[in-house]
């Protein structure tokens, strides 16, 4: 009877159920307990006996669910993340240790009522993108146990594709928080670095691991990461969460970039190329405008990772236990980090420089576009053929995602679609440190339009899975009709103060464009008329920058110009450069041209 309470859905849905009386935690819990003792697809390396179990739902139990966000919602946690009393291995049964206290994370959690199952599978120290490196078994895919269902956060992946738990955690350090969850028809939820804490987690590369999500919803992922996020003083790298810019999640219009066609792989797979086709298709059906960009910054910066100091992190991270003990260690994760001792310092730093001048390029591509979509992975391949060829094959897999973190963007792996096997696919949406709601709202808004079953469970997509906005705007928007726009000679001085351009438009058609007589660069003057003028509309762009660069950049502003409110076509106003009237008596009237690029463009404009 309990094994019908499974496969479990989204939290809402099981939150609603304990509301309503149907289900106890206990239920639930015990239900779960049952189903993983016949655990044939290697996901739990350690689970929590029945007792356990049962003592962390009576504590929910004894208190109100008003008062617990997850009040008895059950998560699994990747084995390289503390629990208090239970052994973390990291896939490596020598390096075991049981903790005295739970990762920050993990307690953060507890506290808000989850209820942990277990530890579960993964690459071992978390060096892998396949599943299969670990002593424990080669974790299998949700829909086809022949395949690999991704790394190295596998069997937290698979647990919850299985409706074995609601969510859990794993690491993100080159894409294990993300390629998994496209392997199982999930969300990935890749957060800024340093949004949750790193206490008591076992490093793979301490400078650029990061605590993921993975679930059934992107509103799912939203609701763990309100819980989890928290500023921690223990932790080195944690870091305070910053105000998003504008969110380009819940907008009707917003620009998105596509690697070029001939910088996109897919190893063979056609299945893949034609489920990325359509999902950039249903990217525009939301109000998306694709941006074709320059992938290369990205793809030079992935193969940093496993050069130079990066791999020397990993060698650092379990140096001692590798001197002493690499005959544990299995051959494929054992070479790996051994090959950092070919490294001196002398490389690590020239990686560090390298990659901040590749950084410096690839942050160029956040002017022009909101967010960046990818796949995820551009194909599977089936466990055999990964132990057979596991380091060319590994390779591939991250393809898409190897420079994430080392250029500290946020990303959320969004499912669309299966192939025609019946394997998943997914894409990732991508965006600057700190954006990570308005990724999430688009990911939610993208996976409501596919509407797919959640994970392996045949449980359909829930209708209301909205995500409620909890941050706002550090940003202000200012209109910019001349020397300011883009590729003119004062745009630099928008795009180095983190200016983005938001659209590109018109004003009502009730404004006048002015040369006025001056040195270069010479500057327009844009004039509302009065209301029995004839005015016409004229060509602006608006731009968005911090709140905290304004100041500056409004000083530089000469006269006879200032900001004032710009009303655009739509009825909508925002701040903007205008003119002072007494200025155009020498000023020579250029509102027929429409705005001051096609003015540029004329010869009588010298």
């Amino acid at each position: 009877m309990m094994q019908k309470l499974l496969p479990l859905g989204d939290i809402p849905a099981l939150l609603q159920r304990y509301a309503s009386g149907m289900l106890s935690p206990t239920q639930v819990i015990e239900a779960i307990h049952a189903e993983i003792q016949d655990d044939q697809d290697h996901i739990w390396i350690t689970t929590l006996s029945l007792e356990s179990l049962r003592e962390y739902a009576r504590n929910v139990e004894a208190q109100s669910m008003a008062s617990l966000p997850l009040y008895g919602v059950p998560f699994a946690i990747k084995d390289n993340i503390d629990l208090t009393g239970v052994p973390t291995t990291a896939a490596c049964p020598a390096f075991a240790y049981t903790p005295s206290r739970s990762a920050a994370v993990v307690q953060r959690l507890i506290d808000a009522g989850a209820i942990p199952i277990g530890k579960t599978n993964l690459d071992q120290f978390a060096t892998g993108l396949n599943g299969t490196r670990s002593p424990y078994g080669a974790c299998r895919n949700a829909f086809n146990p022949d395949y690999i269902s991704g790394g190295s956060s596998s069997g937290s992946t698979v647990a919850v594709a299985k409706g074995q738990v609601c969510f859990s955690l794993g690491t993100d350090t080159a894409g294990s928080g993300r390629v998994p969850a496209a392997f199982n028809n999930l969300i990935g939820y890749k957060p800024t670095k340093g949004w949750l804490s790193a206490q008591g987690v076992v490093p793979a590369c301490r400078s650029l691991d990061t605590v993921s999500i993975f679930a059934f919803t992107a509103a799912d992922a939203a609701r763990i990461l309100a819980v989890s996020a928290a500023y921690d003083a223990a932790d080195s790298y944690s870091r305070k969460r910053e105000k998003q810019g504008s969110d380009f999640g819940t907008v009707s219009h917003f620009r998105f970039g596509v690697p070029r066609q001939q910088q996109l792989k897919f190893f063979g797979n056609h299945d893949g190329e034609r489920l990325f086709n359509a999902a950039v298709m249903r990217m525009q059906e939301l109000g998306g405008e694709a941006i074709e960009i320059d992938f290369e910054p990205f793809l030079e910066a992935a193969r940093l990772l496993y050069e130079g100091p990066w791999i020397a992190e990993r060698y650092a991270a379990i140096q001692s236990f590798f001197e002493l003990h690499s005959d544990q260690i299995i051959a494929p994760v054992r070479n790996i980090v051994a090959s950092a001792k070919q490294y001196s310092a002398a490389d690590a730093f020239n990686g560090i420089y390298q990659l901040r001048r590749i950084k410096q390029q690839a942050d160029q591509v956040w002017t022009n576009i909101d967010c960046l979509l990818t796949p995820t992975a551009g194909t599977i391949y089936p466990i055999q053929a990964v132990q057979q060829d596991p380091i060319r094959l590994n390779t591939n897999l991250g393809y898409y995602t190897n420079f994430m973190n080392l250029l500290d963007y946020a990303a959320v792996a969004v499912p669309v679609g299966f192939q025609n096997d019946g394997l998943p696919f997914g894409v990732t949406l991508v965006a600057p440190a700190h954006q990570d709601e308005p990724l999430l709202h688009l990911a939610q808004r993208l996976q409501q339009a596919y509407s797919l079953p959640l994970g392996a469970t045949g449980v359909v997509f829930p209708q209301d899975t909205s995500i409620p906005a909890t941050s706002q705007s550090d940003r202000v928007c200012i209109a910019v009709c001349g020397a300011h726009l883009s590729g003119l000679p004062l745009n630099e001085q928008l795009t180095s103060r983190q200016g983005r351009l938001v659209t590109s438009t018109v004003t009502s058609s009730d404004y006048k464009l002015y040369a006025l007589p001056g040195e270069a660069p010479q500057r327009p003057g844009l004039i509302r008329v009065n209301p029995n003028e004839q005015g016409t509309a004229i060509e602006v762009e608006v731009w968005e920058l911090p709140v905290h660069e304004l100041g500056s950049f409004v000083a530089g502003i000469p006269a006879p110009l200032g900001i004032g409110t710009i009303t655009l076509a739509n009825g909508e106003t925002v701040q903007g450069f205008l003119c002072e009237h007494y200025a155009i008596g020498t000023a020579k009237d250029i509102s027929h041209f429409g705005g001051w690029r096609n003015y540029l463009l004329k010869p009588d404009c010298l």
